[in-house]
């Protein structure tokens, strides 16, 4: 046999470079079509949680009124019970796949891993605290308030300004805390404690003129604990956004994006409108602090 002209020896050798080349390119990727895993991420009463089938919610002891009753977190009576409630019935658990523990104020949104889904206990969101836990969104708007016993000095400020001469106190690691420092800045250190009971025992006691702590809060204690005390007025919204309290989970967790929808359908369809109704209305208007 002749061999083959150079001209067919040359575009033999080019065809075979080219389909060695195109063999060892990256191919053009498949678009990723959703996986059955990722379609059931917040899939009703199979999400994953810390145990299998059941939803673990935390809070605080005692648990406080208006936002629980009896001291019962589990009884579905309070304001926050009634919230934890709605957002597992939209997460698909129903209330007896529903456990609650007991975890304490500071350390429910300190940095480290969690043993709850959620916590829930009145804690405000902020950018310092999203640096060690994820938050759902905003379950209610608040502002902070100012407790006085009636009479007192504290009782009858009609501004900012003239509480910064008086002993405040508040609970140790809340926005009522916070306000104090960067709302009043009075000219004494305030007074801190450890729980909201000893902070109400302080004011009492004479130990300080005044405490700070959330609207609804403020009405419960002076209309139920404390009934010699008074509000003596609300603080403004600061930097044009509202204090919101969110639901508090492990940083990166997975339920994260299901928990906020949950809490937005909730906002949107009119449900924590109808609790907060029910469980916080006697936290209507208080003088506006300026």
């Amino acid at each position: 046999m002749h061999p083959a002209p150079r001209a067919l020896r040359r575009a033999a050798v080019a065809v075979a470079l080219l389909a060695a080349v195109v063999s060892c390119a990256p191919q053009p990727e498949e678009p990723d079509e959703p996986s059955s895993s990722a379609g059931r991420t917040c899939e009703k009463g199979e999400l994953a949680t810390r145990t299998s089938g059941k939803l673990t919610i935390a809070t605080d002891e005692p648990a406080y009124e208006p936002w629980f009753k009896d001291g019962e977190p589990a009884n579905g009576k309070g304001f926050e019970s009634a919230v934890a409630y709605a957002v597992a019935g939209r997460l698909g658990y129903a209330k007896d796949k529903v456990a609650w523990q007991t975890v304490p104020f500071n350390k429910a949104f300190a940095p480290g891993e969690k043993t709850f889904d959620f916590d829930i206990n009145q804690v405000s969101i902020s950018e310092e605290r999203k640096k060690a836990v994820d938050f759902s969104s905003g379950y209610y708007d608040v502002r902070q308030a100012v407790v006085a016993l009636k009479g007192s000095k504290a009782a009858k400020a009609k501004s900012i300004a003239e509480l910064k001469s008086v002993k405040l106190g508040a609970q140790v690691g809340t926005t009522s805390l916070a306000s104090i420092d960067d709302v009043v800045r009075p000219a004494q250190p305030a007074a801190v404690y450890g729980k909201n009971d000893q902070a109400k025992s302080a004011l009492k006691n004479g130990q300080v003129d005044a405490i700070v702590v959330d609207l609804p809060t403020a009405f419960y204690i002076t209309g139920a604990e404390v009934t010699d005390a008074t509000i003596v007025g609300q603080f403004e919204q600061q930097d044009g956004m509202p204090e919101q309290f969110g639901l508090v989970l492990d940083k990166g967790s997975a339920l994260t994006s299901c928990v906020s929808r949950a809490v937005d359908t909730l906002r949107e369809d009119g449900t924590l409108a109808k609790i907060e109704q029910q469980w916080l209305s006697d936290a209507v208007d208080a003088p506006v602090l300026k």
